[in-house]
């Protein structure tokens, strides 16, 4: 009986050694989040992967605040930008995409105005004469409801009203993050609507795998499973061609250090400013959920994989980050501090129908799954 006492009590502790961050993180307190906007309460949510993983969301934009992460050694840092307060995400408006859902239309749609069946939609011109991330107050900036919480998964649903920023049609919106044993950071969505109407969701979180604010993420390692790009103008609206990447900085089908060509002399890196835009995905599996990119950063050793059913991903290396402004833990975010790997559907795809199709229809329901995987090299 004691030798077999004694073998349950070393499992147990064989467990917990590996189930559990081996020393207590510095989470943020969910007093600095517990707050009304809009007429609605907003919480903030501590979510666990039982093998690694801690992340904190919080209901308003169904935001990603924190997410701890170990590197080679065991040591962990929050990989991810944001702010520790919701007075700092309501205050700090010129860094509102900072780990958000963003919808309705992630990305860029052309003066502000799209035509459906006939009838010509208009939009917030919030970028340059363009509708950015669903307009002035997008999803990022609503409060979503809460539909269930456990240990390692969060359920949020949103409901757009016909009109709201101009879009048509009343759009459904359920949204789950759920941490797995594998480590993953697994993003569902589902959508339904009213109206004939236009779709295109994305989570914008801004990685640095040495830790957010630890400096820039040139130095960060990419490879991209794909051959081409949708190549942007002055205004960064897509010009309706693809863009082989072969030969260009544009291709990371092998292994690059991201800062190795940001600056070369390249037309479509002048007008990004860097890299600010979308590659085409090569697909192969039946499932559709395809490995994307794969993020490497040497000195922690720390390696994240985007895996995702969308036909695109959008890559931004943070290239307007001044330092003008301190996120979390105090630290400045400095000129190219971070880099967003946003899957979604190619931008401005409701003026360009030789993109694969944002519709959405009354008897349709739009799905996405990405995947962020996390994993060390030694």
């Amino acid at each position: 009986m004691n030798r077999l006492l004694y073998s349950i009590a070393c499992a147990i502790i064989f467990f917990s050694c590996n189930t559990a961050p081996k020393t207590e993180l510095p989470l943020i307190e969910a007093a600095n989040f517990d707050t009304i906007v809009d007429n609605q309460p907003v919480a903030l949510y501590t979510l666990n992967s039982g093998n690694g993983l801690t992340m904190q969301v919080t209901n308003y934009g169904g935001r990603i605040v924190s997410l701890w992460v170990p590197d080679k050694n065991g040591n962990y840092e929050d990989v991810v930008l944001g702010f520790d307060s919701m007075d700092k995400y309501i205050n700090n408006q010129g860094e509102r995409y900072l780990g958000p859902a963003v919808g309705r239309y992630a990305n860029r749609i052309a003066k502000a105005q799209f035509t459906l069946d006939g009838v010509t939609y208009q939009l917030p011109a919030n970028d340059n004469g363009n509708c950015l991330h669903g307009g002035l107050k997008g999803f990022d900036s609503r409060v979503w409801q809460v539909d269930s919480v456990s240990g390692n998964r969060i359920q949020l649903s949103f409901v757009s009203p016909d009109g709201e920023e101009g879009f048509p049609g009343t759009v459904k919106v359920q949204m789950t993050y759920t941490l797995t044993a594998d480590n993953e950071l697994k993003i569902d969505y589902a959508a339904t609507t009213d109206k004939p109407t236009h779709i295109n969701l994305t989570n914008h979180s801004q990685f640095n795998l040495k830790g957010a604010g630890n400096g820039d993420i040139l130095d960060h390692i990419l490879t991209l499973n794909a051959a081409s790009i949708t190549p942007v103008d002055s205004l960064l609206i897509p010009t309706g061609e693809l863009l082989a990447v072969a030969g260009t900085p544009f291709d990371f089908n092998t292994p690059v250090v991201v800062g190795e060509r940001i600056e070369n002399d390249d037309p479509q890196l002048k007008l990004g400013h860097g890299y600010d835009h979308n590659w085409v995905i090569n697909h192969s599996t039946a499932t559709g959920v395809d490995l994307a990119a794969t993020l490497y950063e040497p000195e922690s050793g720390r390696v994240l994989e985007v895996y995702t059913d969308q036909p695109g991903i959008q890559i931004y290396t943070g290239n307007f980050f001044n330092g003008k402004v301190n996120g979390k833990y105090d630290k400045p975010m400095i000129f190219r501090c971070a880099i967003a790997l946003e899957a979604q559907k190619y931008p401005d795809t409701p003026n360009h129908p030789e993109f694969p199709a944002t519709r959405l229809n009354p008897d349709e329901t739009y799905t996405q799954t990405t995947i962020y995987k996390f994993s060390v090299k030694q």
